[in-house]
């Protein structure tokens, strides 16, 4: 998800900030996330008329999401790369 300025997403020449949509439409039951773009029913739902502003806020939750998604794999990769091989 990282790109070279720091973000998750870069914004058009026109400032608009693009869908974190990947075309991958299904919700977890158990997080009520999509597991394609990590957006809720709520943010996909409303994602078009959000201003630039909302939209932002939308891709500072998904990348919060996704390092609480992530956070047990690295922690169990951390661990495996510390075993004696």
């Amino acid at each position: 998800m990282a790109t070279t300025s720091g973000k998750a997403y870069e914004e058009d020449d026109d400032g608009s900030v693009p869908s974190p949509c990947i075309n991958v439409c299904r919700m977890d039951a158990s997080t009520g996330w999509c597991e394609g773009c990590l957006r809720t029913i709520d943010e996909i739902a409303g994602w078009s008329s959000f201003d630039n502003d909302a939209k932002r806020a939308v891709w500072d939750a998904i990348e919060t999401r996704h390092a609480a998604f992530m956070a047990p794999f690295m922690t169990q990769r951390a661990k495996q790369s510390k075993e004696p091989q």
